[in-house]
């Protein structure tokens, strides 16, 4: 449960700010916005989804900082009323609703805070999420570094030892490593390749969305504002004021799962339910079997785009400027006829 993985990190008194009052935007403005977004999306080259723990709250998995959130009742010496497993919680209509516009190509990416392994669940492939977090259904060797999904949550976090062998064949000889679990504690840096993605990914994007976060934890917190400098819009959708408001686009105050519900209508795209069929962790695969791991081809692709988009983007924006000082220049000189006059 999200309170037992909160139970489980190390103390730490800076969790941000907590508990502040939700807001909600009137039904037919939510309706105009919804359109909007949809309309940008339709139009966009490369949308990133940004996701955090407000897309799970209706799979009944608490928040962290909202007004019954986790650490917000925790301060206040309580815990949450309702707070199922991750083991039954099941992809929310959210979850569901992403993987079916990454199907449909409207949207290229998920950078996801999440550890409730919900994304993995809803049957989105590696190469398309970066878990900035962990995954409570994720497993790592110590010595490969290779990722396994599992049938059930880690019974740690932190990144502990699992006391399981890796079974993952090198040069024809068994992996010496041991499993972990991937759950970040407060002390931990971000996964290098998970990050790595993110970074490419949030600044080729003409459009980020966030969903269901505050914002508030750096650096993913700060990712979906890499595309402002070449031009991309930022939309942000929370139940909370956010850390990053007066920078946004677009903002919808409502629940996530309405917004997406009404988007993927005005796109013409139908959400699919739930599946186990799909869900890797109700796979009945050998333990240790069925891998996650960001390929190199897969950073070497977004890495050409962002060479193409971003960095042609720095040129062009400095000859640019270099051609409007040039007319600059040309226009205060003196013409041919004024110098005659003035000698």
């Amino acid at each position: 449960m999200s309170c037992n993985y909160a139970d489980g990190l190390s103390p730490y008194e800076n969790k941000g700010v907590l508990g502040v009052p939700e807001q909600f935007d009137p039904p037919d403005v939510v309706q105009e916005k919804c359109e909007k977004l949809a309309e940008w999306i339709k139009n966009a080259r490369h949308v990133v989804v940004h996701t955090g723990a407000g897309i799970s709250t209706s799979a009944g998995i608490p928040d962290f900082r909202g007004p019954s959130g986790v650490w917000t009742l925790e301060k206040q010496g309580k815990k949450p009323n309702i707070d199922i497993s991750f083991k039954d919680a099941l992809p929310t209509k959210t979850h569901m609703a992403i993987k079916k516009l990454i199907d449909e190509n409207y949207v290229r990416y998920i950078i996801s805070q999440n550890i409730d392994g919900l994304h993995l669940r809803s049957g989105i492939e590696r190469k398309f999420i970066a878990e900035l977090h962990g995954n409570m259904f994720i497993e790592q060797c110590n010595f490969c570094d290779s990722q396994f999904v599992r049938n059930t949550p880690t019974s740690t976090v932190g990144k502990k030892c699992l006391d399981t062998d890796c079974k993952r064949i090198l040069r024809g000889r068994p992996c010496r490593g041991k499993l972990f679990d991937t759950i970040l504690d407060w002390e931990h840096n971000l996964p290098d390749k998970d990050l790595e993605m993110s970074d490419y990914h949030s600044s080729v994007a003409d459009l980020n969305i966030c969903l269901g976060t505050t914002l508030q934890i750096v650096p993913s917190g700060n990712l979906p504002l890499r595309c402002k400098k070449y031009g991309g819009k930022v939309v942000i959708i929370n139940l909370q004021p956010t850390k990053h408001d007066k920078k946004a686009d677009l903002i919808i105050n409502t629940y996530v799962d309405d917004v997406l519900e009404k988007v993927t209508k005005w796109l013409g795209v139908e959400i699919d339910d739930y599946s186990q069929q799909t869900d890797p962790t109700r796979m009945n695969c050998e333990h240790g079997t069925r891998g996650w791991n960001i390929s190199k081809s897969d950073i070497k692709q977004i890495k050409g785009l962002y060479d193409l988009y971003c960095k042609n983007a720095k040129k062009r924006k400095l000859e640019t400027k270099k051609k409007k000082e040039f007319k600059m220049l040309k226009k205060d000189e003196p013409s041919v006829i004024e110098i005659i006059d003035l000698t």
